[in-house]
């Protein structure tokens, strides 16, 4: 098992790094030329400034039991199609039960934006986000582990 970060404008990689080390399981962050983002303990892959050369990178990469962290519904979706566990920057679990929900999400809000509409953006993140990733990050690790 490895966890790979889709570092471009992820808050989380200093959890995710940090986690990864306590467990010994390899981390590797991916990001592109714009965002280069580097850790101690993790391997980071930097490719070529472009839409979504970082998450065709990282899904190229995961494999089945993996850990993808990303806030892309895009490449929950295509890691999940790997079998590998996807998280958000939030702690939320992306499923086979939840991800179409998501896409469509997606797609109304672009049709919205492209049609001169606006979409409500993110608000500011707070302390406890980082500590619902924290804690769903750690589930994930056990139960993939199969630690008690």
């Amino acid at each position: 098992m490895k966890i790979f970060i889709d570092a471009d404008g992820c808050p989380v990689v200093d959890i995710a790094v940090c986690t990864a080390k306590r467990y010994g399981i390899g981390c590797m962050i991916i990001c592109d030329t714009a965002h280069s983002i580097q850790r101690d303990r993790a391997e980071t892959i930097i490719v070529d400034k472009g839409a979504d050369s970082a998450d065709f990178r990282l899904v190229n990469l995961v494999s089945a039991g993996d850990i993808a962290v990303t806030q892309d519904y895009g490449l929950a979706a295509m890691c999940l199609s790997k079998r590998a566990e996807v998280l958000n920057q939030d702690g939320r679990r992306y499923t086979d039960e939840n991800i179409s929900g998501l896409l469509e999400f997606r797609a109304v809000s672009a049709r919205i934006r492209r049609s001169g509409g606006r979409t409500k953006g993110l608000p500011k993140r707070t302390a406890q986000q980082d500590k619902d990733f924290a804690i769903a990050l750690e589930k994930m690790i056990s139960t993939q582990l199969d630690i008690k």
